[in-house]
C-alpha cells in the first residue's frame, strides 16, 4: 500500500476534521484502525438529496465503503448544506483536501466549479467528479456515464410493458444532464413502438427548487401522469424519484426506477411490486475505480466514461415479473447490441 502509518490521537484527528468541516455540511469518518494513516483515502460530497436517497448518492456511498473495505484506510462522506454555493462547496473540499484524503469526489455536476477551484489548490490530490466532463485539469477525473442508453432500454422496456399506449417521464430538473435520460427514453418508446405517446416534465427549472430533493413534487407529477392514463412511469430525479414510485404502487401502475436497482432498496421495499426494472449506472463503481487508481499509483484523470459496452450503464433485472418475460427480455437485448455495435445512435438531447 502506498499509505504510511504515523502515531497520531485518533480523537484530535477526528476533531479536526469535525472542525474544518462544521461550516460546510455534516461528516461522518471511518477508520480500520485506531492510529489514522498519514495520508487519508476516498472522501465523497454528497448531490442534494444526501445519504440515504436511494438512488445517486447511495450508490457513490457504495463505491466509498467497498474502497474502505478493500483498502482498510480512513474515509469520510459530507452532507450539503441548504441554500449553499459554489463558494460553500469549494471550502468543503478544500477541508477535505487539507486533511489529507485522497482522492476528493464531489457527487454531481453541481460541483464542477468547487471541483476546478479546490483542484487549482491541490495539485498533488487527484479529485473526482461524478456526471460532469467539463474540467480540463491534470488531477481531475471526470466520471460520466451514457445515462441515454440505459434510457433507451427503458423507453424499450415501457413501450413492451404498455397496455395503454401511454407511459411517462419524470425527470428532476430541466438541465442537460436529464434531457440525456428523457431523450433516450423517448427514443426507446418510439423505436419499438410509433404508436405509444410519451409524457414527459421536469419538476423544477433549478435544483433549489427542489427537483432532486422533493417526494411529494415527483409524487404530484405522477399522479398527473397517471391520470393522463400513463401506466409506465419513469423518474431520473432522485429523491423526488421515490414520490413517483409510491404514486405508481398506490395506483398499480409500472415505475422505472434510476441509478441504482430501486427494486433491491430496503427504504422502497414496500413498492418494490410496482418497480419494473431500474436504468442503472455504476457510481460505486466508478467511484470505487478511482480510488483503487490513487491506491495503485496511477491516478485517473481526464474523462472516464461507463456505457453499455463497458456495463457501467445497464437495465436491472431484479423483479422476476420483469426478469422471466422472455419476449421483453428478447427485445432489450436487441436493443443493447444494436447501441454496442453502433447501428443505433442513441440522442443525448
Amino acid at each position: 500500500m502506498r499509505r504510511i502509518s504515523r502515531i497520531t490521537v485518533a480523537g484530535a484527528a477526528t476533531a479536526s476534521l469535525a472542525l474544518a468541516l462544521s461550516a460546510c455540511g455534516s461528516t461522518s469518518t471511518s477508520s480500520s484502525s485506531s492510529e489514522p494513516k498519514g495520508d487519508k483515502g476516498l472522501a465523497i460530497a454528497y448531490d442534494v438529496g444526501g445519504k440515504g436517497d436511494q438512488s445517486f448518492n447511495d450508490a457513490a456511498y457504495a463505491g466509498l465503503e467497498q474502497a474502505k473495505k478493500e483498502f482498510g484506510y480512513e474515509t469520510a462522506d459530507v452532507e450539503p448544506t441548504d441554500g449553499e454555493t459554489d463558494a460553500d462547496k469549494e471550502q468543503r473540499l478544500v477541508s477535505l483536501a487539507k486533511q489529507g484524503y485522497n482522492p476528493v469526489v464531489g457527487v454531481g455536476y453541481a460541483y464542477a466549479a468547487a471541483v476546478k477551484g479546490a483542484a487549482e489548490k491541490f495539485p498533488d490530490t487527484t479529485f473526482g467528479i461524478v456526471d460532469d466532463a467539463t474540467i480540463e485539469a491534470d488531477n481531475v477525473a471526470d466520471l460520466v456515464f451514457s445515462e441515454e442508453q440505459a434510457s433507451y432500454l427503458a423507453g424499450v422496456a415501457a413501450a413492451e410493458s404498455t397496455r395503454t399506449n401511454v407511459v411517462g417521464f419524470v425527470g428532476g430538473v430541466n438541465i442537460p444532464l436529464i434531457h440525456k435520460f428523457r431523450a433516450g427514453f423517448e427514443q426507446g418508446v418510439k423505436d419499438t413502438d410509433p404508436k405509444v405517446k410519451v409524457i414527459s416534465q421536469f419538476l423544477t427549472q433549478t435544483a433549489e427548487e427542489g427537483g432532486f430533493s422533493s417526494p411529494d413534487k415527483g409524487k404530484s407529477a405522477a399522479e398527473g401522469q397517471i391520470e393522463k392514463k400513463a401506466d409506465v412511469v419513469y423518474a431520473a430525479a432522485g429523491l423526488s424519484g421515490q414520490g413517483v414510485i409510491e404514486a405508481a404502487a398506490a395506483n398499480k401502475v409500472w415505475a422505472i426506477g434510476v441509478d441504482s436497482d430501486q427494486y433491491r432498496q430496503e427504504a422502497l421495499a414496500k413498492y418494490k411490486d410496482s418497480i419494473l426494472t431500474s436504468a442503472m449506472k455504476d457510481v460505486a463503481k466508478a467511484v470505487y475505480n478511482l480510488a483503487k487508481s490513487v491506491e495503485d499509483g496511477k491516478p485517473a484523470t481526464g474523462i472516464v466514461k461507463g456505457d453499455l459496452k463497458t456495463g457501467e450503464v445497464s437495465l436491472s433485472n431484479s423483479n422476476p415479473k420483469f426478469a422471466d418475460d422472455a419476449e421483453l427480455q428478447e427485445a432489450i437485448e436487441t436493443a443493447k447490441e444494436k447501441i454496442v455495435s453502433g447501428e443505433i445512435k442513441v440522442k443525448s438531447s
